[in-house]
């Protein structure tokens, strides 16, 4: 790597196991927090080298760093619905505008899953307000995580249980991606062995995030040591591409992409587990 690689990553508790570290690595890597949506702007314009970029945003020309992401096969916790209404009565739905991909899987399960055609509005992610101008509320990140739906007169659907009740597949969230020649197999080593790093130390990592409310520790080392999946494995792909495909027979991408990977390194290769 002849200067730093410019890393845009996700400013939510589930990105930290897979930057862990990275911070005392200045020569190798910089590093920035953004919402979803805004990594990948940034990766499209330029701004960044890699982006932990949302599955949606992915493009075919792009290259995904094998091995890693942010998946979950079950229960994500931290992707949800929140309503005041039984799934099957629900007329309109405020999507969190922090990222498509949650938002188009809304619109795949309401299909699919929970056969309504509801209104769609897109909102900032601020519960209340959201309930007030519809049946539901899709928050993703720390804002669904932490969010108590019973103090809004709601109850917590997880989307990404639904999918799993859907496909039997996991969902596959966010991923880092870029132009080709932007991460060697060096860059590539580097990432995988932060996250090999920080899945080990998944407590600590959720403490610290928490220090300044710690009453949500015990939740946030629940989620990272539970509900997420970092590696991206064979089978997280082919949830991934299920998603693509579930995506473009609704119209609401123009075609499939087939997911394409930077050279790995020697010891691992495209969606197999980083042993």
């Amino acid at each position: 790597m002849t200067r730093p690689v410019r890393l845009g990553a996700v400013n939510y508790l589930n990105v930290r196991p897979l930057v862990h570290g990275l911070d005392a690595r200045p020569d190798l890597v910089s590093l920035r927090f953004d919402v979803p949506s805004i990594c990948a702007r940034l990766l499209a314009e330029g701004a960044i080298d890699l982006g932990m970029i949302p599955s949606i945003a992915y493009r075919p020309s792009e290259r995904i760093v094998p091995g890693v992401c942010i998946g979950s096969d079950g229960p994500v916790a931290s992707v949800c619905l929140f309503t005041r209404r039984p799934v099957r009565e629900i007329t309109s739905i405020a999507l969190d505008t922090s990222s498509e991909t949650s938002a188009t899987l809304t619109r795949i399960l309401s299909v699919r899953a929970f056969e309504i055609a509801p209104r769609f509005l897109s909102h900032a992610p601020d519960l209340p307000s959201m309930l007030a101008k519809a049946d539901a509320a899709l928050l993703i990140g720390d804002a669904a995580l932490f969010a108590e739906a019973r103090a809004h007169g709601a109850v917590k659907l997880d989307l990404g249980q639904a999918w799993n009740d859907l496909t039997g597949l996991p969902f596959v969230w966010a991923f880092w991606a870029g132009r080709p020649g932007a991460a060697d197999p060096d860059a590539v080593s580097l990432l995988q062995q932060a996250a090999e790093a920080g899945m080990a130390v998944t407590d600590r990592i959720a403490a610290a995030y928490c220090e300044d409310q710690p009453a949500r520790t015990s939740v946030a080392q629940r989620y990272l040591r539970e509900n997420l999946a970092f590696r991206l494995t064979p089978r997280a792909i082919e949830g991934l591409r299920a998603y693509y495909r579930e995506a473009a027979a609704l119209g609401l991408i123009a075609a499939v992409p087939d997911p394409a990977f930077y050279e790995a390194a020697p010891d691992a290769s495209p969606g197999e587990p980083i042993e």
